[in-house]
């Protein structure tokens, strides 16, 4: 099998899974949920969790939060320049069986810069503070998976961000001292 077979099964596939999970969106509670978390997942979570952490843990809670920002500002950049440079349409744009449920925040679709930021986010977030864990994993994967039920990503859209996400916190824990996941 040549590389363009493939890469047109790839691409069939990644459709396919995306009308599968955008028909969620299809029910009410479905559709509410995940557009909520969506919403949530736009910074106001993680804003309101950097705030929380100042409030409850002072100047530890501070270093955190300036630790997030910076992880958040890196990401940011990196998000709008891949955006820019790849212009994937959004599965919405590129099949009309898709429909996307919310407005979409930009006009591409790869990487998820809400997955990213919010993989990213978790990461740096539980190597402050392992105990948020069980708050931070269920939350980025619902903001994960809101992204392709809202017609908005693609899976592997999703997947490079969660990818590029990982990496990014990696990098971001060990350029700052005294701060590991392990």
């Amino acid at each position: 099998m040549n590389r363009h077979t493939l890469q047109k099964r790839f691409a069939a596939g990644d459709s396919g899974w995306s009308l599968r999970a955008n028909r969620w969106g299809e029910r009410g509670r479905s559709r509410s949920y995940f557009a909520a978390v969506s919403r949530l997942g736009d910074g106001v979570f993680w804003y309101a969790l950097m705030g929380v952490l100042i409030v409850v843990d002072g100047l530890d809670g501070l270093a955190a939060s300036a630790h997030l920002a910076a992880t958040g500002v890196i990401a940011l950049t990196l998000y709008k320049l891949l955006k820019r440079w790849t212009r994937r349409p959004r599965p919405f744009a590129s099949d009309r069986r898709i429909q996307a449920w919310v407005a979409p925040l930009d006009e591409f679709s790869f990487p998820s810069g809400h997955t990213l930021h919010a993989v990213a986010f978790s990461i740096v977030g539980m190597a402050h503070y392992p105990m948020l864990a069980w708050v931070l994993v269920p939350f980025t994967a619902s903001v994960a998976a809101s992204r392709v039920v809202l017609g908005l990503h693609y899976p592997s859209d999703v997947l490079a961000a969660t990818v590029i996400g990982s990496g990014l916190a990696g990098v971001s824990l060990w350029v700052v001292p005294g701060v590991t996941l392990f």
